[in-house]
């Protein structure tokens, strides 16, 4: 095998959704209970408006209006939390050592990530690592989104892989379960250390 296809939020880059919502509005976050129930009201488990956001069928003009009816957080604060989210998606040192190594030792990299836009575009514009990369895919560009089987068949498609020759790493099990269910290969990202030693036995 050697194509391994990351996805970033969570893997490559930091995605910390409770911290993310401590950091922003910390009145709004006192205990565990209060910041359980904002993550779910803001992001629903990503399906929703933030699904939407990610499949890019909704711009923040209207995503923003319908988190705060629906949270009840004043608009601002709503906007707040939006903008904040560059610099949450921090990489991840470990994950990009490991994707570097890979890519020096000849392994073809891609990316398969649900990206909003706005963030997709932040992200290429400011690091120089996508350089390691032969080719991606933001479900933002592609008006589809994980776990849904037809991205992940756009992919294979878009980059000439082969499932079966194929390694995708993801942190979250449902699209990891698609993925294998499709004929990849996939690891369910915990750290890099244990990413890179369940990576190694695959290839």
């Amino acid at each position: 095998m050697k194509h391994i296809v990351f996805d970033f939020g969570g893997v490559v880059f930091n995605w910390r959704p409770p911290e993310l919502l401590r950091r922003v509005l910390p009145h709004r976050t006192r205990d565990a209970a209060s910041v359980d129930a904002l993550v779910e009201g803001f992001f629903e488990g990503y399906r929703g408006d933030w699904g939407r956001f990610d499949r890019g069928t909704i711009e923040i003009d209207e995503l923003a209006p319908r988190i705060a009816a629906r949270t009840g957080l004043p608009l601002p604060e709503v906007h707040a939390v939006i903008d904040a989210v560059p610099d949450e998606l921090q990489p991840q040192r470990g994950t990009v050592d490991l994707m570097q190594r890979l890519h020096a030792n000849g392994h073809a990299i891609y990316f398969l990530s649900n990206m909003p836009a706005l963030y997709a575009e932040h992200l290429e514009r400011s690091h120089g690592f996508f350089d390691c990369f032969t080719d991606g895919v933001f479900s933002s560009r592609v008006k589809l989104i994980k776990p849904e089987p037809e991205i992940f068949e756009l992919a294979t498609r878009q980059f000439g892989i082969e499932p079966a020759q194929t390694v995708f790493i993801d942190d979250l099990a449902s699209n990891v379960e698609m993925a294998r269910s499709l004929g990849w290969n996939a690891v369910q990202f915990i750290d890099a250390a244990q990413c890179e030693a369940e990576l190694l036995a695959l290839l």
